[in-house]
């Protein structure tokens, strides 16, 4: 899935090691059905488009984000917008439609700088990154299913080394390469999911969601129109073959995604049982944004680990293998929520949680 990265006239600064892959030629549209019902040569294009995630390109696209020349993306800089464009170019070339402001691949949304407890006069406007693929079900392409990802980070002093770029590579440029290499994937199908499918890269979930909670109050699709948000925050370090995934008891995500991890045990990842419960993980990325709007969402993560909102998060450290492997998980489970007769529902625990937030 290697693409050329049209970077030299953006980020001069940045070598790149690149090769470039054709699409699989076009076949015969696949079914409007479940993945268990597909034929075998739909299922032979879903395997290939599968296949084109890969660890190579989780090494290009993390080196982009994480290189020293986009000076850690904090919301706002012009390392946030240099990697906006990058992205906004790379939707484009995989053929998305536009999902942004005018027609384009860019979302602003106004932010408003704080030093200590007084506002800025003067708010910025900061980018989302939005691409769209249109569902295939005339019945179903009005409904949406919702990848995101940060691809903001954050600024902060020197280390003891006089390193003072605190890179991001883990977090969370491994969950942005993860949705751009979801979107290329899902882009090779000669037929689209049933459902249609958005691509949202956000900024300033540092700051507090903010981005995303832009998106899910409606700023591109109607939120009734949004099924589910599956997000990447943080997909690439700590143990080898598992992940940690928050918000699956809330809604019938959960065993969706138990039925796809027990369909597809190639990708070799499980799920492990939350480590620090005494930490509100599940509301501190973008996914809460939209559950907050009532909107269910679950949230794919690697866990805490020493190098996190530091210089040392670069990407030398990462796991680009797992990375590739959680997100092949993460394609095959937002294909079967694209694809299924019914839109996800929320649980007990899900209606109780609402609840308890005066939602609904």
């Amino acid at each position: 899935m290697r693409r050329l990265l049209r970077l030299t006239a953006l980020m001069p600064a940045i070598p790149f090691l690149i090769s470039c892959q054709d699409n699989p030629e076009q076949a015969n549209a696949a079914e409007s059905q479940t993945p268990g019902a597909l034929s075998a040569g739909a299922q032979e294009l879903i395997a290939e488009a599968v296949a084109s995630i890969h660890e190579g390109d989780f090494y290009h696209r993390i080196g982009v984000l994480a290189h020293d020349s986009l000076g850690g993306r904090d919301t706002p800089s012009p390392g946030l917008e240099m990697a906006a464009a990058w992205a906004a170019e790379e939707f484009a070339g995989m053929g998305l439609e536009p999902g942004g402001d005018d027609g384009s691949f860019i979302q602003r949304w106004e932010y408003s700088p704080r030093r200590g407890s007084e506002e800025e006069t003067v708010a910025v406007k900061v980018p989302n990154v939005v691409g769209f693929l249109p569902g295939s079900d005339p019945a179903l392409r009005d409904e949406w299913v919702v990848f995101t990802a940060h691809f903001d980070h954050v600024s902060g002093p020197p280390d003891e080394t006089g390193d003072a770029i605190y890179n991001g590579a883990d977090d969370n440029a491994s969950g942005t390469a993860a949705v751009m290499e979801l979107a290329e994937a899902f882009s090779m199908l000669p037929t689209a999911p049933r459902r249609s499918i958005a691509f949202v890269l956000v900024s300033g979930e540092e700051k507090g969601l903010l981005g995303a909670r832009h998106f899910a109050r409606g700023a591109s699709l109607p939120q009734d129109v949004m099924v589910a948000d599956i997000n990447a925050d943080m997909v690439s370090m700590n143990w080898p073959d598992s992940i940690f995934v928050f918000g699956r008891d809330l809604s019938t995500l959960g065993s969706t995604l138990d039925r796809v991890i027990e369909a597809h045990p190639e990708v070799n990842v499980s799920i492990m049982e939350n480590r620090w419960p005494q930490l509100p993980l599940l509301r501190m990325s973008d996914q809460f944004a939209f559950i907050q709007e009532g909107i269910p969402g679950i949230f794919f993560f690697s866990g805490l680990h020493d190098n996190l909102h530091s210089p040392n998060d670069e990407l030398d450290a990462v796991d680009c293998d797992k990375a590739a492997r959680v997100t092949r998980l993460m394609f095959h489970f937002g294909y079967e929520v694209a694809q299924a007769g019914e839109r996800p529902t929320w649980t007990e625990a899900g209606r109780e949680m609402l609840a308890e937030m005066g939602i609904g």
